[in-house]
């Protein structure tokens, strides 16, 4: 492997517990260097589960957490100028394109359709990347594979993935893992016991149950992780929910309350 990407190599086992067959189905989409959607809803594990296949299968990984600004010069590089004059510089996804990474677009559906449009070579039979700016196409290496990951849940329709897009893809649908799945993880990511995880969980549950009725999404597994974090750290529990949880996801004062109950509910 290129020192290229040395960077970008994972050197630690991330955590993370699989909640059905992603990892097997992960695997031999990666076999076949299919592109890949991770879609869910916000904070389920994404994002640790594509670091720890990225560990697993001893790949650098180049991510990038897309926004409305970023420009197609963020995602393949740009000529800037340095103590020799003006050169090129490639951006992340032309490295892991050039020297065979996975390239994981974090929230792809944040950055602007004429932005994104650049992967789309890249994401059929052709695996090429042209830079126009560089007259330079570049044949995609043989370990390169692109993932990139979305929420489907709130986007407006003008930031949904565009159908000529989403069909380039295979697709993992990704939720919040089952309460006894869900508390383990909470338990060794915050460090608290399995009893305050579960009770954490429950809070969780509960929330999830209000998605569309005044919310928009629930409580998240990392919401919980710093929940836990607070009270491992001697943070009452409710000042600790209300600071993690009911205030970050709402403004609401209805909704607020009703969240204030589930927290009392397991913390009297």
């Amino acid at each position: 492997m290129t020192q290229k990407l040395d960077a970008y190599r994972l050197r630690a086992e991330p955590f993370y517990r699989p909640s059905g067959n992603e990892i097997t189905l992960y695997e031999h989409a990666y076999r076949h260097r299919l592109p890949l959607i991770l879609k869910g809803p916000t904070g389920c594990g994404k994002t640790r589960f594509i670091e720890y296949m990225a560990w697993k299968l001893d790949r650098p990984l180049v991510t990038l957490a897309c926004n409305e600004d970023m420009t197609s010069s963020d995602l393949i590089g740009r000529y800037l100028l340095d103590s020799q004059g003006t050169a090129w510089h490639d951006g992340p996804l032309t490295l892991a394109v050039r020297y065979g990474g996975i390239c994981y677009l974090d929230e792809v559906v944040e950055a602007r359709q004429d932005t994104t449009v650049v992967i789309h070579p890249l994401t059929d039979a052709r695996r090429i990347l042209p830079l126009d700016k560089k007259g330079e196409v570049i044949h995609a290496h043989p370990d390169f594979q692109l993932v990139v990951s979305y929420n489907p849940g709130y986007q407006s329709q003008s930031k949904d993935m565009k159908p000529s897009t989403r069909q380039r893809f295979a697709a993992l649908k990704f939720d919040y893992p089952d309460p006894k799945l869900e508390a383990t993880i909470v338990a060794h990511e915050a460090s608290v016991t399995l009893d305050l995880a579960e009770r954490l969980v429950g809070i969780a549950t509960r929330s999830r149950a209000l998605k569309n009725h005044g919310i928009d999404e629930g409580i998240s597994t990392r919401m919980l992780i710093y929940a836990g974090v607070l009270i491992g750290s001697g943070v009452d529990p409710r000042e600790s929910c209300d600071m993690t949880m009911t205030c970050a996801i709402t403004d609401d004062p209805d909704i607020t309350k009703a969240l204030q109950g589930f927290v009392e509910a397991y913390f009297v």
